[in-house]
Formats: C-alpha cells, structure tokens, sequence
C-alpha cells in the first residue's frame, strides 16, 4: 500500500490545488471568484443551499 506522500492521486490533487492558488496569487477571495467562474464556464447546473439560521442557546457542535 502507498503512503499518503507517494499516493499518485493525492499528489495529482495537491499539484492542481495548488496552480489554483498560485494562478489566484494564494488570495483566498480570489481562489473562490475563480472556482466560481469556473462553475459558471462549466455549463452544468449546482445546487445551492441557503445559509443555516444561527439559533441562540443552540449547541453548533451537535449540528449535523
């Protein structure tokens, strides 16, 4: 079996996150106006959920 650091796969999504990032000079509002743009080129249709209301009292760790 490969270790983590030799596995192809991960190797080969570590190395497109990363042109990701270098291309949106490593600005994180950058990186997601770009996977936006991305999506948008794509042609394929997303799902979006709305944002989860805050509820005062509520425990945020036993959200599922």
């Amino acid at each position: 079996m490969q270790t983590r650091e030799t596995d192809p796969v991960i190797a080969e999504v570590r190395a497109v996150r990363d042109g990701l990032a270098a291309g949106a000079g490593y600005d994180v509002a950058a990186i997601f106006r770009r996977i936006g743009e991305m999506q948008e080129e794509s042609g394929r249709e997303y799902v979006e959920y709305p944002p989860r209301r805050i509820v005062e009292g509520f425990d945020e760790t036993l959200a599922v």
